[in-house]
């Protein structure tokens, strides 16, 4: 599978499309075969770094750890938490396992990752989530948030991992070319999880909110 049969794809996604009142999402979906997932080596959580911002937050939920009350103030409203230095050493462990299952852009401001790591590091690092330090700068952490939006989280743990991922490429206002080539790269960033590469796949889908899935590339292959 290539990008043109990404763009291919998009392309019959445009022409059989319906106005709505609302931008839709495009989102990509792979169905996978031949693989047990119940092993941990082939389930798949992967971050991919995608060509193109999404325009929504990609890499999921937003959470920041700080303790200067003016840099607080201008930070809520654009992470979808914020945890202040006083709250850390009271947080539980069934908080601190949500935080490691909702939010995938954490950042700290520089002082508050002490804190952080002696009460949360025993959670949050074995998972890979211990924040990024950040200053408490409200323009340079907000222009690292809008980057954000070019990492996407791929995983197929849907309470249990399940024989599929359907992942954010973007939304139906952005041009063809940046849609195929952010599927492109989620689709090449699942290879590396696959024992058997293409083999595993059994069909790619793009898909509108409101649309019906357009499959990509050749005929789905059998179970």
């Amino acid at each position: 599978m290539n990008l043109k049969d990404f763009q291919a794809a998009l392309q019959q996604m445009r022409h059989q499309s319906k106005q709505r009142r609302f931008v839709q999402s495009i989102e990509l979906i792979v169905n996978f075969k031949g693989i047990d997932f119940k092993k941990q080596e082939n389930q798949i959580d992967v971050k991919v770094n995608l060509p193109h911002a999404t325009g929504k937050k990609a890499g999921g939920k937003t959470l920041l750890f700080a303790q200067d009350k003016a840099f607080i103030s201008e930070m809520k409203g654009k992470f979808d938490r914020v945890i202040e230095e006083s709250e850390i050493p009271k947080l539980d462990k069934k908080t601190v396992n949500q935080i490691v299952n909702e939010f995938d852009v954490l950042l700290a401001e520089g002082p508050v990752m002490i804190p952080v790591g002696k009460y949360l590091g025993q959670q949050l690092a074995p998972k890979g989530k211990m924040p990024k330090p950040v200053q408490p700068n409200a323009s340079a952490v907000t222009a690292m948030l809008a980057q954000s939006g070019s990492v996407t989280r791929v995983s197929n743990k849907k309470g249990k991992f399940m024989p599929v991922v359907q992942v954010l490429v973007g939304n139906e206002k952005m041009p063809d070319n940046e849609l195929a080539e952010n599927s492109f790269a989620i689709f090449n960033a699942l290879m590396p999880k696959l024992p058997q590469k293409n083999g595993n796949i059994k069909s790619v889908y793009l898909k509108e909110t409101m649309g019906p899935p357009v499959k990509v590339g050749e005929k789905e292959a059998a179970e």
